[in-house]
């Protein structure tokens, strides 16, 4: 009797308890999941040196005081540089996501290999950083507003 009454408790116990988005401690709601997919796809973007795709991704306000006041139109132009790379690899690890209503942030460890186009050659670079990055929601979407 006790078995039988065990398992259907054992059951609801597990099906009442948060869930996690995958490989992570972070808590797997609509949102979090949102700015996770957006983290994904600007890896994505990134590896495929595509700058266009990663400005998709970016509020039209974009400004990043910690990166020398860095503004969307100061960013396109960095995204310019990717054309000088032969190959890049982005691991990207989300170490918390927080949501307070249509504002985001997410803790990012970046680690990337490239290969920078030289005269005499490609040479190959590595930089690991961590990274807080903010997000808003904007019709809908979560974008990008600083961080990068």
């Amino acid at each position: 009797m006790t078995a039988r009454l065990t398992a259907p408790l054992l059951a609801l116990a597990l099906a009442c308890a948060p869930r996690y988005l995958p490989g992570s401690d972070i808590r797997d709601t609509p949102d979090t999941r949102a700015i996770a997919t957006v983290l994904e796809t600007y890896r994505q973007a990134m590896e495929k040196r595509d700058p266009q795709a990663v400005l998709d991704l970016v509020a039209p306000d974009y400004f990043d005081e910690s990166a020398e006041d860095l503004d969307r139109a100061g960013l396109e132009k960095r995204l310019n540089d990717l054309k000088d790379l032969s190959t890049l690899r982005l691991q990207v690890s989300v170490r918390g996501i927080e949501v307070q209503g249509d504002q985001g942030q997410a803790e990012v460890y970046f680690d990337q290999y490239y290969r920078v186009n030289t005269p005499n050659g490609p040479v190959a670079r590595h930089d690991a950083d961590v990274h807080r990055m903010k997000f808003k929601r904007i019709g809908g979407a979560w974008k990008i507003t600083a961080g990068l």
